[in-house]
This record gives C-alpha cells, structure tokens and sequence, in this order.
C-alpha cells in the first residue's frame, strides 16, 4: 500500500483547502483511511476517517462542521476539504490505512501513512 498526500498551502483564517491522499498497491474495500495532524511540538492527533466501504465517516470534535472527508473509489483517492481553517489548523497533514472497516483514534492503529503535507493557516 503507498499513500500519497498532496494539496497542502498556505491559506488566511477563514479559508479552504482541500487535501487529497491517492492510494495504490491493492484494492482498498475492506480498509478504513484516515486523515491525522500534527503540529510542531505536539503529538499526532486524529482528525477523521472514511470507511472505504460504505464511505461512512467520523470526524474529530475540532473538525466537525467544518471538514468532510470523502473518497472517489475509481480514482482510489480520499479528501480532506477543509473549510472555516483557523491559525490552529496549522500542522502537518497526513493520510493513513488501515485493514479494518473500523476506525480508530491512534496513529498505532494505522500501519500505512503517506508522507505529510503542510497546511499553514495565517491569522
């Protein structure tokens, strides 16, 4: 499995990005994806997840409302749209696997990640 993170940037409070993850290596029914963050200093921390199958999805508190995850099955990619973004959005993002069509909240419960990308959000 190799994931793909991309569509990070610079934005002003307020604003939107959307993140994409593409996904290779096998057919992914079967797998819940993942987006994460991690800000300088802090511990990587959940902000949603898509179970690939029946594309059901959870967000974190601080994601609610203000981000969707979703996923395009033909293209075998997952989105983050981030909308709202505040300065505390800033971090590095990153999509994450795991073979399970549950989610978790720990990083230690994904065993794929893709290689991150940065989301800065000026006040």
């Amino acid at each position: 499995v190799q994931l793909q993170a991309s569509g990070g940037g610079l934005v002003q409070a307020g604003g939107s990005l959307r993140l994409s993850c593409a996904a290779s290596g096998r057919s992914f029914s079967g797998f819940t994806m993942a987006w994460f963050r991690q800000a300088p200093g802090k511990e990587r921390e959940f902000v949603g997840a898509i179970i690939w199958s029946d594309t059901s999805t959870y967000c974190a508190d601080s994601a609610k409302g203000r981000f969707t995850i979703s996923r395009d099955s033909a293209e075998n990619t997952v989105y983050l749209q981030m909308n709202s973004l505040k300065p505390e959005d800033t971090a590095v993002y990153y999509c994450a696997a795991r073979r399970s069509s549950w989610y978790v909240t720990s990083p230690s419960g994904y065993g794929f990640w893709g290689q991150g990308t940065l989301v800065t959000v000026s006040s």
